[in-house]
């Protein structure tokens, strides 16, 4: 098949977009209905409006394929027709939920694929698939998804601050620098403390090809985390140069896992 282009399109193309992949025009209705298939769960920001549903699950939905197309966990069927990846949710009956494609339909679109359905294992649609693909996996070694407390975390809080200000509780947005430095380091002092003593305090996520961890900041209340530090591992030690909202956080420490945790949850 050609696209507008010219250009010939294979059912085997995986680009890094998702939308260059597949056609799906109502994104927004279908993602809807992942959200009713899968097992319950909070797919809402907490804090930012967004004028989407469930902006965390299309968040999802888009960087798992694109973990998928860089590990080529597609499966086609023989006669080029259907294809189907492992979206990593499950039902509420512990089912793996696959997400199914048909041959595109419209000839001057550049997808090979258009959007069927999300799918449950068991459902009869996929017994068109000689094999069902794995789902995506995003690191080898499992210590990565572990803070070592025995390593220096070595703290730019200065970027960290002026990179993204705007970031912080309105309160402490007009705070002068100086008096903002020192808050900012009270509370990563205070989590480091925390960690050594709950490893399951630092979360990982999975940002430009590697994993990193996420730790609590807690500004203005020793209970309530206001942001979510961003740590880097290197070989002997970590660094920390930014932090994120607690909604940027959650929806990037989703790709990985669904985040059990008492301080990040949407």
């Amino acid at each position: 098949m050609a696209d507008a282009n010219g250009s010939t399109v294979t059912p085997y193309d995986l680009p890094e977009s998702f939308y260059d992949f597949a056609l799906m025009p109502q994104f927004e209705q279908n993602i809807q209905s992942l959200a009713g298939l899968a097992e319950p769960e909070n797919w809402d920001y907490q804090f930012a409006v967004s004028h989407t549903s469930f902006p965390i699950l299309q968040t999802y939905i888009k960087y798992t394929y694109k973990r998928i197309a860089e590990e080529r966990k597609v499966s086609v069927t023989k006669d080029e027709k259907f294809a189907c990846w492992n979206t990593g949710l499950i039902t509420s009956h512990q089912e793996p939920v696959f997400i199914v494609f048909e041959e595109n339909k419209f000839p001057d679109r550049k997808c090979y694929w258009h959007f069927r359905k999300f799918a449950r294992r068991g459902e009869a649609e996929l017994n068109k698939f000689l094999t069902l693909p794995d789902m995506a996996h995003y690191f080898e070694d499992p210590s990565c998804v572990v803070y070592d407390t025995r390593k220096e975390l070595r703290s730019n809080v200065e970027h960290i601050i002026s990179d993204n200000r705007e970031r912080f509780p309105a309160d402490l947005q007009a705070m002068n620098t100086y008096a903002l430095q020192n808050i900012v380091k009270g509370a990563i002092d205070s989590v480091l403390e925390r960690v050594k003593r709950n490893y399951k305090t630092a979360i990982p996520q999975y940002y430009n090809g590697g994993v990193q961890l996420l730790l609590q900041l807690c500004l203005t209340d020793a209970t309530k985390a206001d942001l979510a530090l961003v740590v880097e591992r290197f070989h002997e030690f970590y660094r920390a140069s930014t932090c994120l909202t607690l909604d940027m956080a959650y929806n990037n420490a989703r790709q990985l896992a669904r985040p059990d945790r008492d301080w990040l949850q949407p």
